[in-house]
């Protein structure tokens, strides 16, 4: 899948949240956005990365910056994963991972010595106009919002 270059348009998305919600990129135009592509809710890296943006989501929010996190998971296991971590941001799901594969998230990727196709852990900041600010893809999941934070100047 290609991936995502900064000053191009970012593709849309509409997606169901954890809540049951809908949430469409283009209703977040003239907001800066950070959407982040996680491979599983619940499983220990990934718990570790959304609790980092849970716990910077008050800098980020500050800084003008809306947070959406994107799994294949089903809403009902997003909703869980929310609720046991007090995850106050949208969690989006993309089971079939066309958003995921437009995002340029989706490919082969090896973890643990082992090479296998699935989401790979990415970043995406979106400007007010709808263009790509900064694409990082195969980010780890812990320091990663860390780094974020400096790359935006946050911190």
């Amino acid at each position: 899948m290609p991936r995502l270059a900064v000053g191009e348009p970012a593709p849309d998305l509409t997606l169901p949240t954890a809540t049951g919600d809908q949430v469409s990129l283009r209703d977040l135009r003239g907001r800066s956005v950070v959407v982040y592509f996680y491979p599983a809710a619940a499983t220990p890296g990934c718990t570790t990365q959304a609790c980092d943006f849970r716990d910077s989501l008050a800098s980020l929010t500050a800084a003008g910056y809306t947070v959406l996190g994107v799994s294949p998971d089903p809403v009902d296991k997003l909703a869980t994963f929310a609720q046991d971590q007090a995850l106050t941001f949208p969690l989006l799901s993309d089971p079939d991972h066309d958003v995921i594969e437009a995002w340029g998230a989706w490919g082969e990727k090896t973890s643990y010595g082992r090479t296998s196709t699935g989401v790979i852990r990415s970043t995406v900041v979106v400007d007010p106009d709808g263009t790509v600010a900064l694409a990082q893809y195969n980010v780890r999941a812990t320091g990663h919002v860390a780094k974020l934070r400096r790359d935006l100047g946050i911190d």
